[in-house]
């Protein structure tokens, strides 16, 4: 099901371009993502769900490794602000995608529309300053499936783990650093590693119809 972005982009005021971004660039190199604490690796009983969200006309708004860097720590950050629980993620210049577990306080995804209004809102504000482009249309939509089905969500998982490869930017998926790859290989079993990696992706049908452009 796909949502439009509810907030839209305004004019954040009149400072000059360089001041601007400069203090975009400033704001990036502070900003040090929440990374979750460990992989779950079941479907929770409130909602597992896979999300992607792509830029206005696929734009590369965010190529480059700061672009990046913030684009990742504003999606783990607003997660951990909304109980949303990653289990994995990959983001790149122009969408990125992730697999999530709503907050337990919830039935449902109720609180996604406004957990990505919020990033879309505070990462386009940032981009806009850095190429002093105040008000430039920078989100499109967002799509949500809810993951009902152990095989469906592994597949998913791994999907979003290796997408980097997918789309030839890398040979292994922990040498991209804008995903969940390296944390994943690094917080979970060795047998958990394979057992998500040995699942296949070729069929996995989400929408994901993006060319990427490299960091």
């Amino acid at each position: 099901m796909g949502h439009g972005d509810d907030l839209t982009e305004r004019p954040e005021g009149t400072r000059g371009g360089s001041a601007a971004r400069q203090s975009a660039a400033h704001r990036g190199a502070l900003h040090k993502p929440p990374w979750p604490h460990a992989p779950l690796h079941r479907l929770s009983e409130q909602g597992t769900y896979f999300v992607t969200a792509g830029t206005y006309r696929k734009f590369h708004h965010f190529r480059g490794p700061e672009r990046l860097d913030e684009l990742q720590g504003g999606l783990l950050e607003v997660a951990q602000q909304f109980g949303w629980r990653l289990e994995a993620w990959a983001v790149f210049s122009n969408h990125y995608h992730f697999v999530g577990h709503s907050p337990q306080t919830q039935a449902d995804a109720e609180s996604l529309p406004g957990m990505l209004g919020r990033l879309h809102a505070q990462t386009a504000k940032w981009v806009n300053e850095l190429d002093g482009t105040p008000g430039r249309h920078v989100w499109h939509n967002f799509w949500e499936t809810r993951l009902t089905y152990e095989r469906s969500y592994l597949a998913r998982l791994n999907y979003t783990h290796q997408n980097a490869v997918k789309h030839g930017l890398v040979a292994h998926a922990s040498e991209y650093p804008w995903c969940s790859a390296s944390w994943f290989e690094r917080m979970a079993t060795p047998a958990q590693v394979k057992t998500i990696y040995s699942f296949k992706i070729d069929a996995v049908r989400v929408k994901d119809d993006y060319d990427v452009a490299p960091a």
